[in-house]
């Protein structure tokens, strides 16, 4: 669908910088290149060798010395020529590079176009395109390793020795169709069981490490609640590394949800602090209140402090009892105003900064292991759309299992086997159609 187009955006982010690149693929990559291109002629060049000269417009007008790396297919990452330009950067620099080689006769890219060629092309598949976008997003190391193991194809790998098994039992069972009259068994069906439940159990796995990618993707959500003056604020400027909310010794200071991220162990936390939790008079206080429950509702974790000097009150037992069903780390603050008392829950001293809560630094990441699981690097789905299909092959799997069970005939389960295939395949674009590679590709950046 792209062979005779040639395509050409620039690939890195605006801004100032000290170099920009803009990338050309295409049939006429190199022929566009070079009509701009004062120095190596680019049409002769061999392939991955890097040359310098002076770039012009189409009237002649130096725009700038670059370096001009030309690529030949197919060994490109898009499979076709490629020619990069690399100039100085900032934006007009760029973008004048650009706009001359859409006057030699290239067209502006599409968002994700070079990706999307090189599907096309076979360099990769559709996991691994799409986690070209999760690395380009990735906001934590963990997101980052997950990314990464899915773009080499390690994810793909898996998923296509899953869809290969699959496929092989289907040609078991339709080959017992075709001797149906000699009542011939290709495989006994204590067999075809056990391997449709090990199918099930391995798709089951890459669904459970769907909860700990949804975390690595969006960061675990922590909301830091108690009651005023309890030292919420304190300890979430302690996690955060920096001063993020006002820490004052006058009550009911947090009105609103304040945010901070931070990185722990490779994993992204995003804490939330919110408004003492009390009855108060003061209208503004209460609707804080109310958006510390809401929030409390809908957080991953919650971070429960008191003070320690204190002690529990009657107001802390009933939010405690409002968050029954929620995983809760009581933390008891302002340890080192008290001598000899030990209090329910984690002990520490929040003013103490970053080192002080290491040991709530560490209860988190033990309770997000526990929440979310510690699933394999390689095989964790950070990916909506692979969860979807995950779930229609698995349903798919429990049917042809059924079927199984009842003694039905090898074409109705067969059918079953083909479905979870079939899903497996659309995973890694072994299966798929225009409008699905049209709605992945449109969400990446253009120039990739």
């Amino acid at each position: 669908m792209f062979a005779q187009d040639t395509i050409a955006a620039i690939a890195t982010a605006p801004g100032l910088a000290a170099l920009s690149i803009i990338r050309v693929s295409g049939p006429k990559a190199c022929s566009v290149a070079s009509g701009c291109f004062a120095g190596q002629d680019l049409e002769a060049a061999a392939s991955h060798t890097a040359h310098v000269g002076i770039w012009k417009d189409i009237a002649g007008s130096r725009i700038d010395q670059v370096v001009a790396t030309v690529f030949r297919a197919p060994r490109t990452a898009t499979g076709e020529d490629v020619v990069e330009i690399t100039c100085h950067g900032g934006d007009y620099v760029a973008a004048r590079v650009l706009e001359s080689l859409l006057e030699q006769g290239a067209r502006p890219a599409r968002p994700g176009e070079f990706t999307q060629r090189a599907f096309l092309a076979g360099k990769i598949d559709l996991a691994q395109a799409e986690a070209v976008a999760d690395l380009i997003h990735a906001s934590s190391e963990q997101a980052h390793r997950i990314s990464l193991a899915a773009y080499e194809g390690h994810y793909s790998e898996g998923l296509e020795a899953l869809r290969t098994a699959i496929l092989e039992l289907c040609a078991l069972a339709e080959l017992e169709i075709d001797f149906t009259d000699e009542d011939v068994e290709f495989a006994d069906r204590a067999s075809l069981r056990n391997l449709i439940n090990h199918a099930l159990a391995q798709v089951q796995e890459l669904l459970d490490s769907a909860r700990l990618g949804t975390v690595v993707r969006e960061g675990v959500r922590v909301v830091i609640a108690g009651r005023p003056n309890a030292g919420k604020s304190t300890l979430l400027n302690s996690l955060a590394g920096r001063d993020r909310a006002i820490v004052s010794e006058q009550p009911g200071t947090t009105r609103d949800v304040l945010e901070a991220d931070a990185e722990f162990g490779g994993l992204r936390f995003r804490f939330m602090d919110t408004a003492g939790l009390r009855r108060s008079s003061d209208s503004i206080e209460q609707e804080g209140v109310q958006r510390a429950y809401q929030m409390m509702s809908k957080a991953d974790i919650v971070v429960y402090v008191y003070d320690l000097v204190c002690g529990l009150t009657g107001e802390d037992h009933q939010a405690l009892k409002r968050l029954e069903n929620t995983s809760v780390i009581l933390v008891a603050n302002k340890a080192d105003l008290v001598s000899g008392v030990k209090g329910e829950g984690l002990p520490l001293t929040a003013i103490g900064g970053p080192k002080a809560v290491e040991p709530l630094v560490h209860a988190l990441q033990q309770q997000a292991v526990r929440v979310y699981g510690n699933a394999d690097i390689s095989r964790t789905v950070i990916n909506a759309r692979h969860k979807t299909h995950l779930k229609s092959a698995h349903q798919a799997l429990l049917e042809a299992g059924t079927a199984l069970n009842a003694n039905q005939p090898p074409d109705i389960f067969s059918l079953d086997l083909h479905a979870a295939a079939r899903e497996l395949g659309m995973i890694t674009g072994v299966i798929t159609n225009e409008t699905v590679l049209s709605t992945i590709f449109s969400r990446f950046c253009i120039g990739k």
